[in-house]
């Protein structure tokens, strides 16, 4: 019987030790399976992580373009991009070449595979995507050399090989939507999958498109450029707000809840500015109406100017009930202890640096909200623009109204009180400073501030890459040819800067301050004042 069982067991071993070696030899890849996952497992994770990582980054960024800043100040907020012993602005940079990285090469790869071309097209339009943020934010970034995985140091490309990438991976992604063969998106599992479409592959195409406009409109100070072809893509884009692309949150726990929710909380310490109140409260120099000053429906005070509907939707207001904005510089301690009732609440719609749930919502500052990745707005105002540096000032009017008005539409969902929303649009609709009847009464200013409107909150490097464009209006005299009239540069800059703003975000400091070194020598990017380099695309060549 002895014998016996120790004949079983010497069986078992042989057997277990066969079985275990064809198991073990299932990879050739110590670090991960060879297999491919099916596509669909690679996508959700990939678009979140790319959403956070716009949030995280936004919230530095935001202070550049004054979209907010924080309660302490200049002491944290002004110059942050001057370290580069951190990497707390540097998300994106992670979410690109390793949330996003490898996971978006094997999802392409598995969609090719698997006859799931739609896949393909996203991952193709998604990867395009993450390259535009990230040399808008850093300038030079790597791509050429990004996944070769036989190198372990990598060389950065210069924006314009960067830009030509862009639209070759879009015109890739626009061509594997168009295939006729392989799985529909109904048996691909793309319509699961997809947080921003949900399958929309016409919807996908259009997003394609617009990020064609926006890499053809960043060249404005180019001799290059070509307005026509930007407004040809936009024509070619989101037809209108149903085409927005909007990614949503379940808000439940932090790990599926908006970056920018309290659940979170990130922006506890993040106030309006005085600039973007400006903007919306018809003080700003630009939008000044005189008919309307004492016909807003709430202040009806003869010295206050219309409210632009909007406020309510985007801004916070004061214990006491008024609109206030914050100076940079100085953060919230311009008011005394006495008058704490006149600090901006936060963007949760409490006093001080929490928040639970806010009632009413503050825009899209909640753990659920959906957060937008682009919208028609925003094409329309490049449109815009791109038609008045082409001297069609008719249709340049005509887009401004039409990203305007959508974006009316767009921030009504979020007033508190629709009713006053209404009788604040039609007033605003009836001033011909803000809607000219006209093209003369169209300028340049007008464009880009009621984008910038349109943008806050979310659209921050194509807020920063519009006024880097614009140099920030510096060397301007005179205050009414300024682009950004009411936008200040802190004064004095970070001392470290050389008198010179910021134009770029360092790389990030774990992987290329660590690991890189000889490449960032090569951009100079260990110099104090690196983070003030002219971006290419900003410079008049």
């Amino acid at each position: 019987m002895k014998n016996n069982i120790y004949i079983a067991l010497l069986l078992l071993i042989s057997t277990c030790s066969i079985s275990c070696d064809d198991y073990l030899d299932v990879n050739t890849n110590p670090n991960g399976p060879d297999a491919l996952l099916q596509p669909e497992l690679f996508l959700p994770q990939i678009e979140s992580e790319f959403a956070v990582a716009i949030q995280w980054d936004g919230r530095f960024t935001g202070f550049y373009t004054q979209n907010w800043a924080h309660t302490s100040g200049n002491t944290y907020s002004l110059n942050l991009h001057s370290n580069p012993l951190s990497d707390s602005y540097a998300q994106l940079w992670r979410a690109v070449y390793w949330s996003m990285g490898y996971n978006l090469s094997d999802m392409i790869k598995s969609g090719e595979l698997n006859e799931k071309y739609d896949f393909m097209g996203v991952g193709y339009i998604l990867r395009a995507f993450g390259w535009q943020l990230l040399t808008d934010y850093h300038g030079p970034v790597i791509v050429t050399q990004a996944f070769d995985t036989d190198r372990r140091t990598f060389d950065y490309d210069e924006q314009s090989v960067v830009y030509q990438e862009i639209q070759r991976l879009l015109q890739l992604g626009i061509e594997s939507l168009d295939r006729t063969d392989g799985l529909s998106p109904e048996d691909s599992g793309l319509i699961e999958a997809d947080l921003i479409y949900q399958g929309d592959k016409e919807k996908w195409k259009k997003l394609a498109y617009g990020l064609l406009a926006i890499n053809a409109h960043r060249l404005t100070n180019k001799s290059s450029y070509d307005p026509q072809q930007v407004i040809d893509y936009v024509n070619q884009a989101l037809a209108g707000n149903q085409d927005n692309a909007l990614i949503g949150f379940l808000g439940k726990v932090s790990a599926n809840t908006n970056f920018f929710g309290p659940l979170r909380g990130n922006i506890g310490y993040y106030r309006q500015t005085k600039f973007i109140l400006g903007l919306l409260n018809g003080s700003n120099p630009v939008f000044q109406d005189p008919a309307l000053l004492g016909q807003d429906p709430v202040f009806t005070t003869e010295e206050e100017y219309l409210n632009d509907p909007r406020i309510t939707s985007m801004l916070a207001t004061s214990p006491d009930g008024m609109y206030r904005g914050i100076t940079p510089e100085i953060g919230i301690s311009e008011w005394t202890t006495a008058e704490a009732d006149k600090v901006p609440k936060n963007f949760w719609n409490e006093e001080g640096y929490r928040g639970s749930n806010p009632s009413p919502q503050i825009y899209f500052f909640n753990n659920e909200a959906e957060f937008p990745l682009m919208t028609y707005s925003q094409l329309q105002f490049i449109k815009s623009e791109a038609a008045y540096l082409a001297g069609d000032m008719g249709l340049a009017l005509e887009a401004y109204k039409e990203g305007i008005n959508a974006h009316l539409d767009f921030a009504r969902d979020f007033a508190p009180d629709q009713e006053i929303y209404d009788q604040r649009r039609a007033l605003m609709e009836s001033s011909t400073v803000v809607f000219p009847e006209t093209s003369a009464g169209l300028t340049l200013s007008k464009i880009m501030l009621q984008k910038y409107i349109a943008t806050w909150g979310w659209g921050f490097f194509e807020t920063w890459s519009d006024m880097r464009r614009y140099h920030y209006d510096l060397g301007i005299e005179d205050e009414s040819q300024a682009v950004y009239q009411g936008f200040t540069l802190p004064d004095p800059l970070y001392e470290a800067n050389n008198g010179n703003p910021a134009y770029r975000a360092r790389p990030r400091y774990n992987s290329e301050y660590m690991w890189n070194q000889e490449a960032l020598e090569k951009l100079n990017a260990f110099e104090e004042d690196y983070h003030t380099y002219e971006t290419w695309f900003s410079i008049i060549e």
